[in-house]
């Protein structure tokens, strides 16, 4: 489905970034897997997909410096000779209420989250339309499309995703690239883990399929809208929570 496509997979060292990874590969894609803080995962996510007989290398920058994020991704592209995929999967929770949050920690998410998905997109963007070809796949979640509370920082950098979306889908429509969103609920990740059996079991409770998402589950939507099955199919928001929104 994704043979011989370039991808890029932002924050893809962990939870659905990884899962992201692997099932991009296993689809035929060459994935490139980002990280910023934590190499040794990173390259854990290479081995698997290399024992799987796939293409995969770790590339280590930080999403919310802009120059560092540009000098990356023109020497990926001058390696690969092209950049079919953009995953900006990278984040950050810096989670308080508005009385007590910090300038910092609202400035920490906003850059990583919002300011970084801006910054990827906008060093690729000139490669892909030079190809005529790309699928940028932003993550976005469903507290940017309803709020949460404690949650202000990282519910407006998701929100804002959705509106770097249907911007950039408006742009780059007519040069053959698509940009979409994915929402997810709540999914089952390294930071769930840690919760109490009964506080998920709440959760699932609130959730129409009454059961909390894997990281699997988002992934496949994002390799749908990664291959040229999703061709016609831009500017769009598919939230991934299991009815948990509805």
């Amino acid at each position: 489905m994704l043979k011989d496509r370039v991808a890029l997979v932002t924050g893809a060292s962990r939870g659905i970034g990884r899962q992201t990874a692997l099932t991009l590969a296993e689809n035929g894609a060459r994935v490139i897997v980002n990280y910023n803080g934590n190499r040794e995962k990173a390259e854990e996510v290479v081995a698997l997909i290399q024992e799987k007989g796939g293409q995969a290398a770790a590339c280590g920058f930080d999403v919310s410096d802009y120059e560092a994020t540009g000098e990356k991704l023109a020497e990926l592209i001058r390696e690969y000779g092209r950049l079919d995929i953009l995953v900006n999967n990278a984040g950050v929770t810096r989670d308080g209420l508005i009385l007590k949050m910090s300038e910092a920690d609202y400035d920490a998410v906003v850059d990583t989250n919002l300011k970084g998905t801006f910054n990827c997109i906008r060093h690729a963007a000139r490669q892909m339309v030079k190809q005529r070809y790309g699928r940028i796949v932003n993550l976005s979640s469903v507290v940017g499309v309803y709020g949460n509370g404690g949650q202000v920082n990282y519910s407006a950098s998701k929100a804002g995703i959705i509106g770097i979306t249907k911007s950039v889908a408006k742009e780059l429509g007519s040069r053959g690239i698509t940009v979409n969103a994915v929402a997810p609920g709540f999914i089952v990740t390294e930071m769930t883990d840690a919760m109490p059996e009964d506080a998920k079991q709440q959760v699932a409770e609130r959730i129409a399929m009454k059961r909390l998402g894997s990281t699997s589950d988002v992934a496949d939507v994002i390799a749908f809208l990664a291959s040229d099955k999703a061709a016609y199919v831009t500017g769009q928001v598919i939230c991934v929570d299991g009815g948990m929104s509805i």
